[in-house]
């Protein structure tokens, strides 16, 4: 696991959870989605017809099996060290449209990685569906995590004449339910075209290790009674404040949000001015 996040920047379990288990994580996504849209700044555009909703991990029936899976800690673990941090949850939505988005990474590289080679987050994900082609699968280059940002606009997006070599590396992904991945989100990436009528939700889990600092950018939170119920070894890996009510969390309008509305190599089935779909209904069952 640790020789393929620090080649390829990506690995995978393969058959970790049940069908069963990925159809009730999708029930609880289409749920958070259909609440976060009711509500001003619930959901985030991340290029048209695709949106993340960042959600509290109660809203998540089997949050707990997730982040205390052994492979899952095990992963945390050998990368991160002993003490890392669970600091995001949330999921990404490519409706039917979805476009491709532009070559990204989810945030600039880290002192740590630039200068000491060294991996200081993970990005965790899930798949509510079995992927087909058609649906917009995840493409990742691999072993990009390394590239230096210097030319990389807000040290995410590396300029429009690099792009025919990321295509060239790229690989698509197929994940189906069940399955988990984790990948150094430093990996340039990019979702891609949903051709499809179906929706492909995917579940988002953050992990830190300590002094890596992307908690600042999430609002996790846990109630009191689910903080009692958590078993240790899952609380000590949690530094979210503990309330005694869920304020729902406000999407960070980020950089991202703003230049993925940008289009590439594929014709926009919406475009900008797209409306949010009224529920994620289309998903496969």
């Amino acid at each position: 696991m640790v020789r393929d996040l620090y080649t390829d920047g990506v690995s995978a379990c393969r058959g970790a959870f049940t069908p069963e288990w990925a159809d009730r994580m999708r029930e609880d996504i289409e749920h958070a989605y259909e609440d976060a849209r009711q509500r001003p700044g619930g959901a985030v555009g991340r290029g048209p017809n695709r949106y993340y909703v960042e959600i509290h991990p109660e809203q998540l029936r089997g949050f707990v099996e997730l982040v205390d899976h052994p492979w899952v800690r095990a992963v945390c673990e050998a990368v991160l060290g002993a003490q890392y941090s669970i600091v995001e949850l949330g999921f990404d939505i490519p409706f039917a449209g979805a476009v491709h988005q532009p070559w990204h990474r989810d945030f600039p590289m880290p002192q740590v990685t630039r200068t000491g080679r060294r991996l200081n987050s993970l990005a965790f994900n899930l798949t509510g569906v079995d992927t087909t082609e058609d649906m917009g699968p995840f493409e990742i280059a691999p072993g990009t995590q390394w590239d230096n940002d210097d030319s990389f606009e807000h040290g995410m997006f590396p300029p429009r004449e690099d792009h025919p070599r990321y295509q060239r590396l790229g690989v698509r992904k197929f994940p189906q339910r069940g399955d988990i991945s984790v990948r150094s989100a430093l990996t340039v990436h990019r979702g891609t075209a949903n051709h499809s009528e179906l929706s492909r939700p995917v579940l988002v889990l953050g992990v830190d290790a300590p002094g890596a600092g992307n908690d600042a950018h999430h609002d996790m939170a846990v109630t009191r009674r689910y903080w009692d119920a958590l078993p240790e070894r899952v609380r000590r890996h949690m530094h979210c404040p503990v309330v005694d009510s869920l304020t729902p969390i406000v999407q960070k309008h980020t950089i991202e949000g703003l230049v993925m509305g940008e289009t590439e190599g594929d014709s926009a089935a919406g475009g900008m001015g797209a409306a949010v779909p009224d529920s994620p209904s289309g998903t496969a069952s």
